[in-house]
């Protein structure tokens, strides 16, 4: 892991912020780049070993080229998983997946948005017959 940043501010009770942000790179054994996350506030809380991004809140995955985007995103490094209940927007190859809330592996190679929103694609099972065999009707509507 490698971190850049221009300012870094200690506290005696073991807090530490970077008001102006900060850069983040994962690399694997090999020296890899794996991720990286960048946001433009960023404070680490030590009672609770957390970190908190606030603004423009980035993480890439540079194995399956996705692209995490929201304005606040929480960061526990002994757990190495992000998560949010704010808005996200992500980005995978040529979709776009946004929604309420979000947890992820720290390599960004897993996650899961917990209440997505918006237009999804799904491909045709070639395992299953092209015509449905199940009758989805309208719900009744109140009066």
């Amino acid at each position: 892991m490698k971190m850049e940043s221009d300012v870094q501010s200690n506290f005696e009770n073991g807090d530490r912020e970077w008001p102006d942000g900060f850069f983040i790179r994962w690399y694997d054994r090999l020296g890899n780049l794996k991720s990286s996350f960048s946001a433009n506030y960023v404070y680490f809380t030590k009672a609770e070993n957390l970190y908190r991004a606030e603004g423009d809140v980035i993480v890439k995955s540079f194995e399956n080229n996705d692209e995490l985007n929201t304005e606040e995103l929480f960061w526990d490094m002994e757990k190495e998983t992000f998560y949010t209940d704010k808005f996200v927007t992500i980005k995978s190859d040529d979709e776009v997946h946004t929604g309420e809330g979000m947890e992820s592996n720290e390599d960004f190679t897993e996650y899961r948005i917990l209440k997505p929103n918006g237009t999804f694609t799904l491909e045709d099972d070639p395992n299953q017959p092209s015509e449905p065999n199940i009758l989805i009707k309208p719900a009744a509507q109140e009066k």
